[in-house]
């Protein structure tokens, strides 16, 4: 459990650090706070997952978190680049876009369509399946076999 924590804050500890100085993060920073980020940004380019909380001490959000850092090299082999989103009453964009309520875990693709919605943490191996299901997806699955092969 500790270890887990120490996870969970590791990867928070930079989000508050960048909220608090206001600095933009880093292009190629896996998990970084939504903030001021639209979904349009991430068109074609990346697939958002976004995690919603209404405060950053909901342990399904901690849960969340842990999973998808522990699973980051198979994310971001999906190009997805994880958003948190903890402050309801800042009215963030992708929260205006999304409406969720309390902890939502919400995958974008990279169509900028939502195919996936959830009240509560799912693994990376359950995310990584939704994802390969998809067209997008799929193809780019096709073209790096034809590729490399």
């Amino acid at each position: 459990m500790t270890r887990t924590l120490a996870l969970v804050f590791s990867a928070l500890f930079p989000l508050a650090a960048m909220a608090a100085d206001g600095s933009a993060p880093a292009e190629d920073e896996f998990v970084r706070p939504a903030g001021d980020s639209e979904l349009s940004e991430f068109l074609w380019v990346n697939r958002p997952i976004v995690v919603f909380a209404d405060t950053p001490a909901d342990p399904r959000l901690q849960q969340q978190i842990d999973m998808l850092v522990e699973g980051e090299a198979a994310m971001r082999d999906r190009d997805v680049v994880v958003l948190v989103d903890t402050d309801p009453a800042a009215r963030s964009p992708i929260r205006s876009q999304l409406r969720p309520r309390g902890f939502q875990m919400v995958f974008v693709d990279k169509d900028g369509v939502v195919k996936l919605r959830k009240p509560s943490p799912w693994s990376v191996r359950e995310i990584g399946r939704s994802i390969d299901k998809t067209p997008l997806r799929q193809r780019e699955i096709r073209e790096r076999r034809e590729g490399g092969g």
